[in-house]
């Protein structure tokens, strides 16, 4: 038990940090954007779904427009996270393929045009547009290829920040002040459901890709881990004789990590590390949590990766393709929990989204504020999911403590500040 509960918190530590940069960076890019770029502050137009704009002084009536539209923009959630996980469930993969790929192309191209555009307005800085097109093309191309094929790990982290960033900047111009703060309320008690409830839709989702051994679509989720590995059969021979191998420290290697293992074991005979190299990962691997316990735990999904592997070769062989030179070597997905937390990009869309509506009123004591209650939130559910080891819910704990603590800060603790400061009083 306590060999457990050192191993949780190794594993808790570890991802906290991992997870907390990632978070900072995305709330940063869209604070940063909102008091340079008034664009994004300006009301005036709205989405579709919130079809009441809020465009009066009493308090009732904007009440009961801000919970109608928080309403609507729920309906729409749910019936679309419904849709996706039923063409999950009944493997309509191209479909939901092509709708994901043609969201990040409009993310990554269109929005992003718009994003460059006004940067370059409040910066007065010129750009022709042969040059603007240019670096639209690259931009899009390279983060489409990143995100849903091959790149370094820090690229495509980079690119899914970024994303998110653009979403909540999206979400905090066309939606009304008030719905903003319903609309986060709600959001965090559907998370609750999705995520835990018996029939909850993220749920079902969750336990249909771990009955499959599948991950989840890499554009929904952000991991502190590797999201694809090449894992070759001289690997598979390897682990059918002695067992599953802790996983090397990805944060250090990128995703190049894969390849250059391949590389090394398929040279010199066989390609046997040094006992002094094992040694030394071995305690790189335990300083990460990766201990013993874990590698034990683990024997039986390295079994099943093995029959993965075995099982393409033996079609490949079937279909004529005749014997390989070297390793071969395939695009196997990696389970879950090999690949670090996971937290959803929509987890990142509303902590950003609470922060910057924070920071559209230009009151930096809420703004910090709301920062420090998100991430303090996050911690309790990484300590929570330490503990009950399965998929909890990112939203409820951070977005409650987000709101509790901006309105007490924007009601109490700014107007006290504000009090002393006039009466020249320094605590």
């Amino acid at each position: 038990i306590v060999e457990e509960e050192e191993l949780n918190l190794k594993y808790g530590a570890h991802h906290v940090i991992k997870l907390f940069t990632p978070v900072t960076m995305c709330m940063a890019v869209v604070v940063a954007t909102i008091s340079s770029i008034t664009y994004y502050t300006e009301k005036g137009t709205y989405l579709v779904y919130t079809p009441f704009h809020e465009e009066t002084d009493d308090a009732g009536t904007l009440a009961w427009q801000a919970l109608a539209n928080a309403g609507i923009m729920l309906g729409v959630i749910a019936v679309m996270t419904g849709l996706l996980v039923l063409a999950y469930k009944y493997r309509c993969t191209k479909l939901i393929h092509c709708w994901l790929f043609m969201s990040s192309l409009m993310l990554l191209f269109l929005f992003s045009y718009l994003y460059l555009a006004e940067v370059l307005k409040a910066y007065n800085l010129p750009m022709d547009y042969i040059t603007l097109a240019v670096v639209i093309w690259n931009f899009g191309m390279v983060g489409m290829i990143s995100i849903y094929w091959k790149a370094p790990l820090f690229l495509q982290q980079a690119y899914l920040i970024f994303i998110s960033a653009l979403m909540a900047l999206i979400f905090i111009k066309y939606l009304p002040d008030w719905t903003t703060w319903a609309v986060l309320a709600v959001i965090s008690l559907w998370d609750l459901f999705a995520v835990l409830a018996p029939f909850g839709p993220l749920r079902i989702l969750v336990e249909t890709a771990q009955e499959r051994n599948e991950q989840i679509f890499p554009s929904l989720i952000y991991s502190s881990g590797m999201v694809y590995a090449l894992v070759g059969m001289a690997d598979t021979e390897r682990e059918e004789e002695e067992g599953p191998v802790a996983p090397r420290r990805q944060g250090r290697t990128g995703s190049a990590g894969g390849e250059e293992r391949g590389e090394r074991e398929s040279s010199g005979g066989g390609g046997q590390r040094s006992r002094g190299e094992t040694r030394q990962e071995g305690g790189e691997d335990a300083r990460d949590g990766f201990s013993d316990t874990w590698v034990r735990e683990n024997t039986e999904r390295s079994r099943e990766r093995a029959v993965r592997v075995s099982q393409v070769e033996t079609s490949g062989n079937r279909a004529g393709a005749g014997p390989r030179s070297g390793v071969v070597t395939e695009l196997v997905e990696e389970d879950e929990e090999d690949k670090g937390v996971k937290l959803g990009l929509g987890d990142f869309i509303f902590y950003s989204i609470l922060v910057g509506k924070a920071s559209s009123y230009g009151d930096w004591n809420t703004t910090l504020a709301c920062f420090v209650a998100i991430l303090i939130g996050l911690c309790l559910t990484l300590v929570f999911l330490a503990l009950f080891r399965r998929a909890l819910p990112a939203l409820p704990i951070s977005i409650a403590f987000g709101l509790m603590f901006y309105f007490l800060t924007k009601e109490i603790v700014t107007p006290f500040c504000d009090a002393l400061s006039s009466k020249q009083i320094f605590i």
